[in-house]
């Protein structure tokens, strides 16, 4: 939603802000062996933007990077 202004979507997800769990990779796609992005601790923020299949998209808030990581280390159902 923050960038709203910037850039046109037919809808905008409100971020859920969660706390990891367990430390877990944050990957480029949804597949576990895909390029790592960043290596996340427990206790990192992480505002999640959809959850499907046991993995959750967003962002990771203290870098701003985007990715995916396991649903489980967010404390989502998997």
């Amino acid at each position: 939603m923050r960038l709203a202004e910037y850039v046109f979507a037919p809808h905008y997800a409100a971020p859920m802000p969660r706390k990891l769990l367990s430390a877990a990779v944050m990957t480029e796609t949804r597949q576990a062996d895909s390029g790592t992005v960043a290596q996340l601790a427990a206790g990192d923020a992480f505002d999640v933007l959809d959850v499907t299949g046991g993995v959750a998209w967003g962002i990771a808030t203290g870098s701003g990077l985007v990715g995916y990581l396991p649903a489980k280390a967010l404390g989502l159902p998997g």
